[in-house]
């Protein structure tokens, strides 16, 4: 039986962390993580939700962003993250397919694709 979900993990290009953490960080407002000693020459960054959950930037080359695959991030005000996303030049997708859910879709900096939903009451 599965018991849960520690992290999901992204590409991203090489020498981006710095990038990475202006979006990751800054803008969705996560928590860096630093990544364990044994890792840290293979490039990259970690973050935590407020669950205690991670997000994993891990360097891939060549680099190929996941335009299908995603992580989904439920998140309270999704209007305000909308609007937060357009202003900072990231696109913003509405999709209302799902019963229940409000949610678009992005995409961060390197191209990898990004949900962000809230639950109807």
């Amino acid at each position: 039986m599965v018991h849960g979900l520690d992290h999901v993990q992204l590409a991203m290009p090489r020498g981006e962390e710095a990038t990475a953490r202006a979006f990751y960080a800054e803008l969705l407002e996560l928590i860096e993580i630093p990544k364990p000693e044994r890792l840290v020459h293979r490039g990259g960054v970690w973050f935590k939700l407020a669950d205690s959950r991670e997000i994993h930037l891990g360097v891939e080359e060549p680099f190929n962003p996941a335009k299908k695959a995603h992580p989904a991030f439920v998140v309270e005000g999704l209007d305000r993250w909308a609007e937060r996303l357009e202003e900072a030049g990231y696109p913003v997708q509405w999709d209302d397919l799902i019963p229940g859910r409000r949610r678009f879709y992005t995409a961060d900096p390197f191209g990898n694709r990004l949900e962000l939903l809230e639950f109807i009451p």
